[in-house]
């Protein structure tokens, strides 16, 4: 009886730090295993560029016009979605009514 509340202690531990450290780490993992030459993708470091090439786990990222990057997969955060129609007429209406 009296481990429970240590049990219990060990088991919230458990669901608040470790399940969501895996949660972010499987969708990483699913992001950098979608990645494809022609994806608009942030890096780790800020950078925007294009994939011109994957190579393993190398990228090849074209940051801008003749100047291209050679990183690991692992530095890539997000990829970079274009807003969808419905996005860009929400952004012009709230416009409209500031003003």
């Amino acid at each position: 009886m009296e481990f429970l509340p240590l049990l219990v202690v060990g088991v919230l531990m458990y669901a608040v730090l470790v399940l969501p450290q895996q949660r972010r780490a499987k969708a990483h993992r699913a992001l950098l295993d979608s990645i494809e030459e022609g994806d608009e993708v942030v890096t780790s470091s800020g950078f925007y560029g294009f994939i011109n090439a994957v190579d393993g786990d190398v990228v090849w990222i074209e940051a801008a016009e003749g100047v291209e990057l050679k990183l690991t997969k692992s530095a890539i955060s997000s990829k970079v979605t274009a807003p969808s129609a419905t996005d860009a007429d929400e952004i012009t209406d709230s416009v409209d009514e500031d003003e």
